[in-house]
C-alpha cells in the first residue's frame, strides 16, 4: 500500500510548485520586486528635498517705488517661491495662472509706499491657484506672510520716524512672541510624512492584485484541480503552500523599504526598528488575506482584480494620513477600521512619529492580526470555486 503524505511534505510539495510558477512568470517579478523597487525610488527621490522649492510665481507692480522692489526680493528670496516673470497688469497676470505658467502672483498697488508712510493703510494683494493643492497652499503661506511683513516693516518705519526706539517699535508690533515647536518632524519635510505610507499603501496594493491573480490564473488555465488535488483537497493546504512563497518575497520588499526609509534616509523611527517591522511583516500578512477573501467574494479574475485595485486604492483616502478620519462622516470612520494601511498608519504615527510604547498600539496590531482569519470566512466557498467552476472572462 502507498504510504500517505503528511501534511508538511503535501505544504513542501505545493511550495514547490508555487515556486516554478512564479519562476516561469516575467509578470510575477515585475510586480512583486520590480515595481515595488521602482515605487521606493521614485517617491523618495520625487521629494528628495522634503517640500517642494521654486514654485513659479508672478509679480504686479503697479507702485514701482523702491519699497515694492524691496518687497520682490525678499519673496523671491523665500525658498518656495521663484518670481519668474513681471506681468504690466492683473488681467496678463491671471492668465498666466490660467496656462499654468505660474502658480500665483503679488500684487502691489499704486501709491503704495506714499499710503503705508502717511499710515494710510495701503491694500497688497496676492492670488495662489487652489486648484494645485501643495503648490498653492505653499505660495499662499510664503504671500501672506510677505503681506504682514510689508505691513510690519511699514509700520517701523513710522515708529522710527517718531521717534521711537528699536525695541520699542517691535515690542508694539509684535507685543506677543510665539515660539512654535513642531514636534517629531521639525522640518515639515512632506517626504517623512507622505513616504512612510505612500510606499506601504503600493505594496499593499501589488500584494491584493498578486494574491487575486494567482488564484484566478489557477481556474483560468485550468490547473485548479491539480493544485487542490496535491494539497490532498484541502483548501487551507493549497492556500498555505501556494502563498508562503508569495509571503517570503514581499516580506523581504517590505524589510527593505524599511532599512531603506529608516537606515539609509534616516527619517524620523523614535521607536526602534522592531515596531516598524513587525507592523510591516503584519501588514503583508494581512494584505494577503484580503485579497484571498477578495477572490473569495468575487471568485472570476477580472472580478476580483477589480475589487482588488478599488480597495487598494481607497486606502490611500480612507486610512487618514491625507485627512483626518475623525472628520469624516461617522459611517466612513466605522469603515476606516476594514483598511489594513489605516491599522499600520496609525501604528507608524504613535510608533515611529510618537515613539510611544508598543502597548500604546495594542488595538492595531491585534487588528492586522485579526485580518489573518478572514480567509476562514471564504474557504468553502473557494473549494467550490476550485472544484466546479470554469474560466468565464
Amino acid at each position: 500500500m502507498r504510504k500517505a503524505m503528511t501534511w508538511q511534505s503535501v505544504l513542501w510539495q505545493v511550495m514547490q510548485r508555487e515556486v516554478k510558477r512564479l519562476l516561469d512568470r516575467p509578470l510575477y517579478f515585475f510586480c512583486m520586486v520590480a515595481a515595488p523597487l521602482f515605487c521606493y525610488v521614485f517617491f523618495t527621490t520625487l521629494m528628495a528635498d522634503g517640500l517642494p522649492a521654486n514654485l513659479p510665481a508672478g509679480w504686479v507692480d503697479m507702485d514701482q517705488s523702491g519699497n515694492s522692489r524691496k518687497l520682490e526680493r525678499t519673496l523671491n528670496a523665500m525658498p518656495q517661491t521663484d518670481i519668474v516673470a513681471r506681468y504690466p497688469n492683473i488681467s496678463e497676470a491671471r492668465k498666466a495662472i490660467q496656462e499654468g505658467e505660474i502658480y500665483g502672483f503679488f500684487y502691489i498697488p499704486k501709491g503704495f509706499a506714499k499710503s503705508a508712510q502717511t499710515m494710510q493703510q495701503p491694500l497688497v494683494s496676492f492670488y495662489t491657484n487652489q486648484s494645485y493643492l501643495v503648490a498653492g497652499s505653499l505660495l499662499f503661506r510664503d504671500m501672506k506672510m510677505m503681506g504682514e511683513l510689508s505691513g510690519a516693516g511699514a509700520s517701523r518705519s513710522v515708529l522710527l520716524a517718531r521717534g521711537a526706539g528699536d525695541e520699542q517699535a517691535m515690542a508694539l508690533l509684535r507685543p506677543i512672541i510665539i515660539d512654535a515647536r513642531l514636534l517629531n518632524n521639525p522640518w515639515t519635510n512632506y517626504a517623512v510624512y507622505l513616504n512612510n505610507t505612500i510606499i506601504p499603501g503600493i505594496l499593499m496594493l501589488l500584494i491584493f492584485m498578486v494574491t487575486v491573480f494567482s488564484i484566478g490564473t489557477e481556474i483560468k488555465e485550468g490547473t485548479n484541480h491539480e493544485w487542490l488535488r496535491m494539497s490532498g483537497k484541502s483548501v487551507p493546504l493549497a492556500l498555505l503552500g501556494k502563498f508562503l512563497p508569495h509571503t517570503l518575497v514581499f516580506t523581504a520588499m517590505a524589510l527593505l523599504y524599511n532599512a531603506y526609509l529608516y537606515g539609509f534616509l534616516h527619517y524620523p523611527l523614535n521607536s526602534g526598528i522592531f515596531p516598524m517591522l513587525l507592523a510591516s511583516f503584519l501588514l503583508v500578512i494581512s494584505s494577503q488575506s484580503m485579497g484571498i477573501l477578495m477572490f473569495g467574494i468575487l471568485p472570476t479574475l477580472r472580478l476580483g482584480l477589480s475589487f482588488a485595485s478599488l480597495w487598494g486604492v481607497l486606502s490611500f483616502s480612507i486610512c487618514g494620513f491625507s485627512f483626518p478620519v475623525m472628520a469624516m462622516p461617522p459611517m466612513i470612520q466605522a469603515l476606516s477600521w476594514l483598511f489594513p494601511l489605516r491599522h499600520y498608519f496609525l501604528i507608524y504615527v504613535d510608533q515611529a512619529l510618537n515613539g510611544y510604547d508598543m502597548s500604546y498600539s495594542w488595538v492595531n496590531y491585534a487588528a492586522l492580526l485579526i485580518f489573518m482569519a478572514l480567509p476562514l470566512l471564504v474557504l468553502r466557498r473557494l473549494k467550490s470555486v476550485l472544484i466546479y467552476h470554469s474560466y468565464r472572462p
